[in-house]
């Protein structure tokens, strides 16, 4: 009898404690579609609310816009952080659902730079960091408020699910992008189709609201506010005891950053080199992602599940050592597979001024020298394009497109296509390997009664700023290697340098101080 009583209560604990998962987890999920549709609809963004003189300088902005949503993370992981651990988990994160969900929802009806000009950018600015500060305030709850609910020694494997939420998210913003635009088609989709995925994000924060408001607050929590137990000043005990700030900075140098910058780079560099080292199509490009994150997916349980059984660091000091190896030789293969057979590439320039254009006007004769793939033999060729020195002349000739083409969208062969599946699906098995157990280490790092500020700001400064960064900073350093605006960088592969750099400094600071001991929060 007793026996069958334990089951049932074993049982109940189960039932409730995936009701709690499956309630934090659609909340986090929608708040990470609503952030990524952004990054990934950047180069459509960057064409309606920018000027269309300089593409690239565009490109650029958007992606600081883009990035400028990562770096306020962190305020407001303090400033949710602090409410979290004063008044609840639960309401805290309701909050951070409301602004992330309104944000979103505007962006998709601010009008574009041709109908009120740089008020445009600007609002579209200032809402990103809305979404940057309410998904400061997100993460931190989702995963407090199921680690508070799991049962000892399954920890990691219950916070993994709320790990999966953010490649699900992307997934989904992935997922609706290219079915609306297969369905309105590519210049409707460009024109105005765009703005849906922004709007749609209102119906799916509704639905999370709904379900988030019949959720109860956290076990532990709620028993420390009864007992009198709760921090009066969760920033300052956080952050101002020498102990909690260094555990803070080691969570922060030795855990966050690098695993920050291995999801970025295995999941939206990956994007973004696909579409524009490799100029692979749309949807081929977006295609090859979506399959790896489904197939990949599944591996957050997996090693979240595995750090219950051999410990938080070692799988993640792992996945960062692989990906600082591996990431050259991967992305090598990516590039020189997707232009092998469809390359056009510009190996030398040079300019010769020349007198007596029929005009009577002075001339540049430009031979550029072309080096071309084609089923695997090399040749050369040379093209020769005059341009006039006349400024308003040039300007109309570089409109009508006179100037040397180096970049066509490629479709990927069958076989080509597969492999970049794989060579993407390497990279996000790094992700889950450096994300599945970090919540589950973030939670077991601090007391109950400063968890919530404590967790949140090194993950969402190793996430937000290291990891946010990551599309801005490598797109900038392959820049630098182009030679000039119409001229292919030197090294395509220059911006893997940043998350090789900050990833290694992680590895080596979190194998020198971060223990691979689980703590059961039985101490508080």
């Amino acid at each position: 009898m007793a026996q069958n009583v334990t089951n049932v209560s074993q049982t109940e604990e189960v039932s409730s404690t995936r009701r709690v998962i499956a309630a934090s987890s659609v909340g986090t999920l929608i708040e990470w579609y609503d952030f990524y549709i952004f990054g990934t609809l950047a180069k459509i963004i960057s064409e309606q609310f920018f000027p269309k003189d300089n593409p690239t300088a565009a490109l650029l902005a958007t992606l600081a816009t883009f990035a400028a949503g990562f770096v306020v993370r962190p305020f407001g992981a303090l400033f949710f952080g602090r409410l979290g651990d004063l008044i609840g988990r639960k309401y805290t994160f309701l909050v951070t659902l409301v602004i992330m969900g309104g944000s979103t929802f505007a962006i998709g009806l601010v009008p574009g730079y041709k109908t009120i000009g740089f008020v445009a950018p600007a609002i579209v600015f200032l809402l990103r960091l809305l979404q940057g500060l309410a998904l400061g305030g997100e993460y931190g709850g989702a995963a407090t408020y199921v680690a508070e609910h799991s049962p000892v020694g399954k920890r990691g494997f219950w916070t993994s699910w709320i790990q999966t939420t953010a490649t699900v998210g992307l997934f989904l913003a992935l997922g609706i992008i290219l079915i609306i635009r297969q369905t309105i088609g590519v210049e409707a989709f460009t024109d105005w189709g765009w703005r849906i995925p922004f709007i749609l994000s209102a119906f799916l924060v509704g639905i999370s609201i709904y379900i988030r408001m019949k959720m109860s607050e956290s076990p532990l929590f709620a028993k420390m506010k009864k007992e009198g137990k709760t921090s009066a000043n969760p920033l300052a005990e956080s952050f101002k005891q020498k102990g909690n700030l260094k555990m803070v900075l080691i969570a922060l140098l030795g855990a966050t950053a690098g695993q920050g910058v291995v999801w970025y780079t295995g999941q939206f560099y990956a994007l973004s080199f696909l579409q524009n080292a490799c100029n692979v199509e749309f949807v081929q490009s977006n295609l090859i992602i979506s399959v790896a994150l489904v197939i990949g997916t599944p591996f957050f349980i997996l090693f979240g599940s595995l750090s219950d059984k051999i410990g938080r660091k070692y799988i993640m000091m792992a996945g960062m050592l692989i990906a600082v190896l591996a990431y050259r030789p991967i992305y090598t293969i990516m590039y020189s597979d997707a232009n092998l057979k469809n390359k056009v590439e510009v190996v030398e320039k040079k300019e010769v001024k020349v007198k007596a254009d029929v005009k009577g006007a002075d001339s540049l004769i430009t031979t550029v020298t072309i080096k071309s793939f084609t089923d695997g033999t090399t040749f050369k060729e040379t093209v020769k394009k005059k341009f006039p020195i006349d400024p308003v002349a040039k300007a109309a000739l570089a409109k009508d497109k006179m100037k040397p083409e180096t970049k066509k969208e490629v479709t990927l062969p069958q076989d080509i296509f597969y492999k970049m599946i794989g060579l993407v699906l390497i990279q996000v098995i790094f992700v889950t390997m450096v994300y599945g157990p970090i919540a589950a280490f973030l939670v077991e790092l601090f007391p109950t009664r400063i968890r919530y500020t404590s967790m949140s700001l090194p993950y969402h400064i190793g996430n937000g700023v290291f990891g946010g960064l990551v599309p801005l900073i490598s797109t900038r350093l392959v820049e630098a290697t182009r030679p000039a605006a119409d001229l292919p960088p030197a090294d395509p592969l220059a911006g893997l340098w940043y998350p090789i750099l900050i990833a290694s400094v992680s590895f080596v600071i979190g194998s020198l101080y971060i223990s691979n001991k689980t703590n059961n929060m039985d101490v508080e």
